[in-house]
């Protein structure tokens, strides 16, 4: 495993400017890496002693290596990573890398509370394979968290990043939506080539669209609850949780969008509505959407770490709602609706 080891390296690396590519990305001579596409955003499974199940994970990784995803993301809201340590998320990502096609891009989430220990942990996501970081907005002091600050931080992470930089809002979880105009500003950084948005507003994603036009920036959409609405209004993809397990029509509808074929486009979206939502009608469903789903043999099975927090403290981390139950929810909604 991944262990203080490599934080040492690091901040041994940051301390004598190692890592500091500033001057690459000013002149323009930094790396781009097109987005555009289809991507899970893949689950955390644990084993019944709580430790994160490596194992499990490459074989979900293998599954999900024959639809035809752009690439994956690694350790974002969906990988539960608030609650997991420093060396469990750097070790996800390394087994992600290790078990996943090579033509594929891995997005990992670096994100965290301050700018420092964003950096640090983004070098350290690049070093065990990470293609590009995918930086949430940092929230604990959301009160604070004005465009400048907002631009301030991403600007140094984008500066000091040896991969390219993904924005993440996700205020369902954060309680802060990135503003309109720090997105605008941060789009003309070199070094930060779009942004993930999870917060359903189709009238801010076309804005979004808009004002960064000009600049290499390319905006996806977080859900597939509205991936055709993104993609109307110029999104070039989503990372989509329902694509874990309805990879085949999530990519199905990628193309329907991609070819302008609007009115098939919009008879499959209306049918993924309501399975993507689904998780939100399960009771006492808390922490981590997805939790076991079957789907051509795939297994995604993802226990909830509550316990890493204060609601369980007799366990470290537990389900939160029976598997059947969200199953049998989720598996009839798709194919009633047709």
């Amino acid at each position: 495993m991944l262990g203080p080891r490599v934080w040492s390296s690091v901040r041994q690396g940051l301390s004598r400017g190692l890592f500091r590519t500033v001057g690459a990305w000013a002149s323009g001579e930094g790396k781009k890496v097109d987005i555009a596409g289809i991507y899970p955003p893949v689950t955390t499974p644990f084993t019944a002693t709580a430790e994160v199940d490596y194992e499990k994970l490459e074989e979900n990784l293998h599954k999900l290596g024959t639809f035809p995803f752009r690439g994956f993301v690694v350790q974002g809201s969906n990988g539960e990573f608030p609650f997991l340590t420093s060396s469990e998320r750097l070790e996800v990502v390394s087994r992600v890398r290790q078990a996943m096609p090579k033509d594929k891009l891995l997005l990992a989430g670096s994100g965290c509370e301050s700018t420092q220990a964003t950096v640090e942990m983004t070098v350290s996501m690049a070093q065990v394979g990470a293609d590009a970081a995918m930086v949430v907005t940092p929230c604990y002091y959301s009160g604070r968290m004005s465009s400048a600050a907002l631009i301030h931080h991403y600007t140094k992470v984008a500066d000091l990043s040896p991969i390219p930089v993904v924005l993440y809002s996700v205020p369902a979880n954060t309680g802060l939506d990135l503003p309109v105009d720090a997105v605008v500003t941060l789009s003309q950084h070199p070094n930060i080539v779009g942004i993930k948005d999870s917060g359903g507003d189709v009238t801010r994603i076309g804005l979004i669209v808009h004002k960064t036009r000009r600049q290499d920036f390319q905006v996806l959409a977080g859900s597939a609850g509205f991936l055709l609405a993104g993609y109307a209004v110029g999104a070039v993809g989503g990372v989509c949780a329902l694509a874990n397990v309805l990879g085949a029509q999530v990519c199905q509808l990628e193309r329907l969008c991609l070819t302008g074929q609007w009115e098939d486009a919009q008879k499959l979206q209306h049918r993924l509505i309501e399975p993507n939502t689904a998780s939100d009608h399960v009771p006492q469903l808390c922490v981590g959407q997805v939790k076991e789903k079957r789907q051509d043999g795939m297994l995604v099975k993802c226990q909830a770490v509550l316990g890493r927090a204060i609601l369980q403290s007799e366990a470290k981390r537990k389900m939160c709602v029976p598997i059947d139950m969200f199953l049998c929810i989720f598996q009839i909604k798709l194919f009633i609706l047709r």
